[in-house]
């Protein structure tokens, strides 16, 4: 199985790469993609420059064995649309495969306003990570259709399901970070130290 793990990554930090290790190890996964986006279709236009939020997934992914960087929306330029990303991944892959999407709680509230949300199931399974102890919100009746509690069914189908996975969700927020550099405090312990060391060099996130 395949796993699609979008985001600005703006920068990445321990909160994004310890769920992507969860999920990977929870759902016995071949590989999980992270896939940073080149203009976000719902929300600001990242700090730093795609060519400089790669390096720092790069960093971080440094000798993660089944975790990898995928450039493809930063390639294809213009507004990122993970539909658009789905369908080229499943080009590439065997039609059987199973291709799981993660995503948060909070992108999962938003997901009918994603640019043709509903064709998201035709490529890929959604799972949306959840914090220990949490429900989700009542489901629309085109989403209960999709919802499944078996992860014996995500393996066994390519494509098509709804599905909620309790992850630690650590509180450690990007804007933060970015805030924190910017008042000339140290981000130390919330992202890899090769990804603080490379902001430093390159000053990025200061006023």
């Amino acid at each position: 199985m395949l796993g699609v793990y979008g985001g600005t990554f703006d920068p990445v930090h321990f909160g994004h790469l310890r769920t992507a290790l969860e999920v990977k190890e929870l759902f016995e996964l071949d590989e999980i993609r992270l896939i940073p986006c080149f203009i976000p279709a719902h929300r600001d236009e990242p700090s730093a420059a795609a060519v400089m939020r790669v390096k720092m997934l790069e960093l971080a992914l440094a000798g993660r064995s089944g975790m990898t960087l995928d450039t493809r929306e930063i390639d294809r330029g213009g507004p990122s649309y993970m539909v658009d990303t789905l369908a080229s991944l499943r080009e590439t892959m065997v039609a059987e495969m199973p291709l799981l999407l993660f995503i948060g709680g909070d992108a999962f509230e938003h997901l009918c306003q994603w640019h043709r949300w509903h064709a998201l199931f035709d490529y890929a399974h959604v799972v949306v990570m959840t914090r220990p102890g949490a429900g989700h919100s009542e489901l629309s009746e085109v989403l209960k259709n999709r919802y499944t509690d078996s992860v014996q069914k995500l393996k066994d189908t390519a494509c098509g399901s709804l599905f909620f996975q309790r992850v630690t969700l650590l509180d450690i927020s990007a804007t933060a970070i970015r805030q924190m550099v910017a008042e000339g405090r140290s981000p130390g312990f919330l992202l890899p130290d090769a990804v603080i060391s490379y902001i430093d060099q390159n000053q990025l996130y200061r006023r």
